[in-house]
């Protein structure tokens, strides 16, 4: 697995609505054809990107393809992204304090006109 295999597969949204939905539990091919309202070979077609970028692995199970999440290539994203979260914590932070202080401000009453 790259990196931009990793980024690439995670780029379009259909790819992302099916994670999405492997992240509630392992599915069949079918179900996920069925939520994501495409066309079984559209489906394939996403399914193939996010196995070969390793977020996904599949298991046969009769007649039925299942896949799963695979959690390793998550928390490698998830380690990445840890320096620019706590970049985005900190600018929270910030907004957090001046929605207090706005709050607080407008909560005093008004002074008087003269």
């Amino acid at each position: 697995m790259s990196d931009s295999a990793l980024w690439t597969a995670l780029a379009d949204p259909h790819r992302r609505a099916i994670v999405a939905l492997l992240l509630e539990r392992p599915r069949p091919v079918g179900e996920i054809v069925e939520a994501c309202g495409l066309s079984q070979p559209s489906t394939s077609k996403h399914l193939k990107v996010l196995r070969e970028a390793g977020l996904v692995r599949v298991r046969q199970d009769a007649q039925r393809r299942v896949y799963a999440l695979d959690p390793a290539p998550i928390a490698a994203l998830d380690a990445w992204l840890a320096p620019y979260r706590r970049l985005w914590n900190s600018s929270l932070d910030v907004l957090g304090r001046r929605l207090d202080q706005t709050s607080d401000d407008s909560s005093q009453p008004p002074a008087p006109k003269d």
